[in-house]
Parts: structure tokens; C-alpha cells; sequence
């Protein structure tokens, strides 16, 4: 599975509410709400990037009074990062993607919950484990109601409602799994495990043959995790920003 194939499906899984190409570059609008959704993304690595193209595609964003979030993958043009660093833009956040079969590993709990359409309750639950600033939140349920396809919105209660969450996002051969949060109330159980089992199995359910997600490298409660479940890193990809 090519790098510009996952990179269009997390895409699709994560919309942003407005999309541009140019220059082989995808602009993505979102309010501001999360850097995915609110990036410049390289999809044709053969394109020249310069100073002048830098500033062309920063345009809608100033106009929007957004700062230019630039979200660097191998499909970037070669003298990308040399010209963000000389701009002196700075790298944040190097995240991973990575990619697992669908095995024996895999399977569904009974207390995972999983819906086709957010609940008001699960809306609010996610935004204040997320955490989304109230700005933002209208924003955010408007994102997560518009993804194309198959969806499954994840979570486990207990007496006091919500508390742990999980987005996952059927599309072809794969599945996509995102967002795994849990309260603070209900850390150390397991849940995390359970919550990316279980989407990965009504991933199976659709179709999908393929896991695939998204992990800050630095991220060490969740990368042993997914290892035990076979998952592997397929590319990283890092953040550039003024």
C-alpha cells in the first residue's frame, strides 16, 4: 500500500470542511480545529518548492487569521524542510503511521459500544477528553458527522456515563483507527486495548483487511500497546510551523 494511498484515506477519515490543491500541494480548512484538518499537505513530491510557493500557499490561512501549519511527509518536496527551517519554522509533534493485519488478535469486547452516528453524550465525552476548546466544538461535530463511508463511534460507560472513547473509519481494504481517549478515572484497565480491538474487529466486519493509525512517536503509554498488536511504522510525518 502506497504512502499517497494511506494519506488519502486518513484524509477522508479526518475531513477537514474545506479543501484546496495547488501547486501538488492539499490546503485543508477547519476553523483551526486540529492541526490535521488545518494543514498543508504534499501529495507529488516531484513539484519545486520555493520561498515564493511557500508564501502562495500560506495565503488563505493569513487571510483567515490561522497560522500556516505545514504537515511534512516523505511525499514532500525534497527542499521543503530546508526552506521551512530557513524561514525558521519549527518542528513540532513527529508522529508515526502505522499499519497491522487483521488477526486472531483482534477481537470485539461485549462493553465496547459501538454506534454509526455520535450521541450527544459521546460528543460531549470526547471533547472534554480530547480536550476541545468550546470554540471549537461546534466545529469538531460537524467534522465528525461529515466522514464518508462506514463509521463506528467507540466508547465504554460506566455509572457516571462516558469514559473512554475511540473513532474508527472503514474505507476499502482498511480501517482506520483514531482518537483512542480514556478518562483519567479509568486509566490502567485495559481499555485502550479493548477500544482498538474491538474497532479493528468491525473493521473485519466491513471488509478490512488492514489497520491503520496514527501515533505521536513520543507517545510511550500507546507504542508498546500497539506492538503487542502487530502494528508497524509504514512513515512518520512531522509539523512545521512559524
Amino acid at each position: 500500500m502506497s504512502i499517497e494511498t494511506l494519506e488519502r484515506k486518513a484524509f477522508r477519515a479526518w475531513p477537514a470542511l474545506e479543501t484546496r490543491h495547488s501547486h501538488g500541494w492539499v490546503q485543508r480548512f477547519a476553523g483551526g480545529y486540529t492541526k490535521r484538518a488545518n494543514s498543508i499537505n504534499a501529495l507529488a513530491p516531484d513539484f519545486k518548492f520555493t520561498p515564493d510557493v511557500k508564501d502562495a500557499l500560506e495565503v488563505p490561512y493569513r487571510e483567515r487569521g490561522q497560522t500556516p501549519v505545514w504537515r511534512l511527509t516523505p511525499l514532500a518536496p525534497p527542499d521543503t524542510d530546508r526552506v521551512l527551517a530557513a524561514a525558521r519554522y519549527r518542528r513540532i509533534d513527529e508522529s508515526l503511521v502505522q499499519q497491522a493485519p487483521i488477526d486472531g488478535r483482534f477481537g470485539a469486547d461485549s462493553e465496547v459500544q459501538i454506534a454509526a452516528a455520535p450521541s450527544p453524550a459521546w460528543l460531549a465525552g470526547f471533547a472534554e477528553q480530547s480536550p476541545v476548546a468550546p470554540a471549537h466544538r461546534e466545529t469538531m461535530a460537524r467534522m465528525l458527522t461529515s466522514i464518508a463511508g462506514p463509521v463506528a463511534f467507540a466508547s465504554v460507560e460506566d455509572a457516571q456515563g462516558p469514559m473512554a472513547f475511540a473513532l474508527g473509519v472503514a474505507d476499502g481494504e482498511h480501517v482506520g483507527v483514531f482518537d483512542v481517549l480514556v478518562a483519567p478515572r479509568a486509566r490502567r484497565r485495559g481499555l485502550a486495548r479493548r477500544l482498538t480491538c474491538s474497532i479493528v474487529a468491525w473493521g473485519k466486519a466491513q471488509g478490512a483487511r488492514l489497520a491503520y493509525l496514527q501515533v505521536v512517536a513520543t507517545n510511550e503509554a500507546a507504542l508498546p500497546l500497539y506492538q503487542s498488536l502487530g502494528f508497524e511504522t509504514v512513515y512518520s510525518y512531522s509539523y512545521r510551523v512559524p
